[in-house]
């Protein structure tokens, strides 16, 4: 929960999309704060050190490893490995060679994490043995002088059977179906028409749907057949021999690997570190056990560099706990949030976005951020806080570090301004180190009056009504709601009252507002009640009946046979049917006196001849035919 609230989980999904094994992406997804000192300081060295040969040498060569840790442990159980598996082998050997040459270069810098290259074991003639004999997926020519014996052989009978069949084909063209041979149940087989079954010696291999045409194989391809047969069998065997020999060997290797698959687990973790420094452009902090925090010019994670503006924080050992105050959308969430976020960083051996950064090591780490309404668990604002904050409060001790985000709201203010400083009380009691934001002036002045605890502020420029994101440790801040009011055009008057209200009468005079006294005019807008007025439909202008047009989004091309009406419709004619169509989505083409005589008799174009014979006799008499659309 509180990896969420703080945005941890997003620094570590960015920190595992850098690592490159299984391993270290898992070791990364559960990792949380370290408790012990000597691991922690040990692990922040192991990320500076990890950055350093990255910027020097570039990025390390790692592979996933998960694969062949299944692969060793068929070898050990005495199964044969395939072709395809001893390569990934070689694979991960070529790996180890290249990173043990990587971390040898390192150690001219005197890299502490170069020197595992003494506890890597290359298997340098395991590699050559298995490169020589394994290529392309399966095994060479020329892994052994016998194998390439019986391969040759092979393919010198391959080439006899072929032209033996090609020879048949040739003398008895008249019997066959075509002038080439096939291959049937992998047999080679001349085709032969069914009445000259008997004309070709052979076995009968298949035959063609039809019936028409059979697959023989001749007599002399035959004897040629078996030999093959018999080559193959001893080629299947010594490719057996082969690999079983490899797997072997693999074998007699596989716990010198397995230590060294591990190793690069470990170098690939210790590097995502590294990676994940200078992704974040981020330095190595200083651990203390004095319960101070001082970050100079930070940022949270997640922020461009360039337009996050950096906080300057500083906490203890005398003072255990922080009120922030300020304006809406000052700043005063992000704040607390990149202080406990760059803590987290810390005490998880990473790398923080801070210049210059000493931080402590804390026992626990608690939150209390959002307004963490529960439909299901029926929690309104108020309670969803109250709950939360009741449960650190019961966990927290004085190795502990608390934030909590407007503390006290949610409910009336009076009596969340009480909550609020009942909160703070039982926070300072308990020794922790913590930081919490609130408008509460009641809750500024307890801090004042209270040892340990001081006020901060996030600074607001009041002539741009803009915030400055910069905290000022040792000032009240206040909400700078009446500057904001008067510059946005709310009367003195208004002000004056809200002033009053808020902290008395007295406090008026201290306020200086832009804006004049509330005056009431006339509204300048009355209703009035407007004729309409007809509007003429001048969308017929652009089409006639007879214009070439397009019909969208289609690009048919058709004719305008009836034009716009009313509503904007109009009827196109479009191959063998009329359509209705809105006039936006038809483009003219060609106008119809470009394409027609004076008087044309339009009813040519659109009629049929049916329905124009209806239409002359309904002229000349009364008839009960119907004329169809």
């Amino acid at each position: 929960m509180i990896q969420d609230q703080i945005e941890f989980n997003k620094v570590k999904k960015i920190w595992s999309g850098l690592a490159v094994t299984a391993k270290a992406k898992e070791q990364i997804e559960g990792k949380w704060i370290i408790l012990d000192e000597s691991i922690l300081r040990r692990e922040l060295r192991d990320t500076t050190d990890a950055k350093e040969l990255i910027e020097k040498l570039g990025n390390p060569p790692l592979q996933d490893v998960s694969e062949i840790s299944e692969i060793l442990e068929i070898a050990e159980k005495g199964a044969c490995l395939s072709p395809y598996q001893l390569e990934r082998v070689q694979s991960i050997l070529t790996v180890l060679g290249r990173l043990s040459d990587y971390l040898r270069r390192g150690q001219q810098y005197r890299n502490s994490l170069s020197y595992y290259d003494e506890s890597l074991n290359t298997q340098e003639e395991l590699r050559e043995e298995i490169a020589m004999q394994i290529r392309g997926g399966r095994v060479d020519d020329h892994a052994s002088r016998l194998l390439f014996d019986i391969r040759m052989k092979i393919i010198q009978l391959e080439d006899e059977m072929k032209k033996k069949a090609e020879a048949i084909i040739r003398n008895n063209r008249d019997c066959m179906a075509d002038s080439f041979y096939t291959t049937r149940n992998g047999r080679v087989c001349i085709p032969v028409k069914k009445e000259y079954r008997y004309k070709i010696t052979g076995n009968l291999i298949d035959r063609s749907s039809t019936g028409n045409t059979l697959f023989i194989e001749p007599e002399g391809v035959a004897k040629l057949g078996e030999e093959m047969q018999c080559l193959q069998i001893e080629e299947e065997n010594e490719v057996c021999r082969i690999l079983y020999t490899l797997t072997a060997l693999v074998s007699d290797c596989a716990d010198s690997l397995t230590e060294s698959i591990h190793l690069i687990e470990k170098l690939d973790y210790s590097f995502s570190k590294g990676k994940l420094s200078i992704e974040l452009e981020a330095d190595e902090p200083r651990i203390n056990l004095e319960r101070r925090i001082v970050l100079e010019a930070a940022r949270h994670p997640l922020m461009e560099p360039k337009i996050s503006v950096p906080l300057n924080f500083e906490l203890g050992p005398a003072d255990r706990g922080i009120v922030i105050t300020g304006p809406n959308t000052g700043g005063k969430t992000v704040a607390i949030k990149t202080v406990m976020l760059n803590a987290v960083m810390a005490q998880c051996g990473l790398h923080v976005c801070c210049k210059n950064s000493d931080i402590c090591m804390n026992s626990g780490y608690f939150c209390d951020i959002g307004d963490g309404q529960d439909i299901n668990d029926n929690l309104s604002t108020f309670s969803a806080h109250i709950k939360n904050v009741l449960c650190i409060l019961q966990e927290v001790d004085r190795d502990g570090f608390v934030i909590m985000d407007e503390l006290g709201s949610g409910t009336d203010p009076q009596e969340g301004m009480g909550i609020a400083i009942a909160i703070l009380e039982k926070l300072r009691e308990s020794g922790a180190n913590f930081l919490v934001t609130t408008h509460y002036p009641e809750v500024k002045e307890y801090a004042d009056r209270s040892e340990e605890i001081v006020n901060a502020r996030m600074t607001f420029d009041r002539q741009t009504l803009k915030p400055t994101y910069k905290m000022v440790i040792g000032e009240a801040g206040e909400s700078c709601a009446f500057y904001i009011a008067d510059r946005l055009g709310m009367p003195k008057d208004m002000l004056k009252i809200a002033v009053s209200a808020a902290y008395g009468q007295k406090a008026v005079s201290s306020y200086e507002f832009a804006n004049k006294e509330f005056e009431k005019t006339a509204p300048a807008n009355r209703i009035k009640k407007v004729k309409p007025q007809h509007r003429t439909n001048n969308l017929s202008v652009k089409f006639k009946i007879g214009d070439s047009v397009i019909v969208l989004p289609d690009n048919k091309t058709g004719i305008v046979c009836e034009e716009v009406n009313n509503k904007g419709v109009l009827r196109v004619q479009i191959a063998d049917r009329k359509i209705w169509i809105n006039h936006k989505r038809v483009k003219l083409l060609v106008k119809a006196e470009e394409l027609y005589p004076e008087d044309y008799d339009m009813s040519i174009v659109f009629d049929s001849v049916e329905n124009r014979k209806k239409r002359h006799d309904m002229e000349r008499k009364y008839t009960k035919e119907t004329i169809e659309y």
